[in-house]
């Protein structure tokens, strides 16, 4: 018999990768953008919360998708959300909603500790 674990799996309607975003808060997944159908020029509207990029295409949005799928996330939305050069982020795409998802590690190191995925340091933070 299996057990939890084995009943869990990864959606289908998610397509998941990483990056590291550089000094010009250019995020470069060409993989992530090309399962999503966007190409170069297409425009984007971006929003942010503590730690999390959100991109979807729209006709009106004021960011464009760069050569070969590269994002760029304008220094405003990076500090509002707290990304910095050199941070990593997790990467989800839900192409049937036409939408990414960047998580930095922190947010993701969050979700895991709330889930009790790391056992607790003897006199360590949680």
């Amino acid at each position: 018999m299996a057990g939890p674990a084995a009943a869990l799996s990864v959606p289908a309607d998610v397509v998941y990768g990483t990056g590291r975003i550089d000094a010009s808060g250019r995020l470069p997944d060409q993989a992530i953008t090309s399962a999503l159908g966007w190409r170069e020029g297409d425009r984007l509207t971006l929003t942010a919360s503590p730690g999390v990029v959100t991109a979807r295409r729209d006709p009106r949005g004021m960011v464009t998708v760069r050569a070969r799928g590269c994002l760029a996330i304008p220094a405003v939305l990076r500090r509002r959300c707290g990304l910095r050069a050199g941070d990593r982020v997790l990467l989800a795409a839900v192409p049937g909603q036409d939408m990414l998802a960047a998580y930095s590690f922190a947010v993701v190191d969050q979700a895991l500790r709330a889930h009790g995925v790391f056992p607790h340091a003897p006199g360590g933070q949680p």
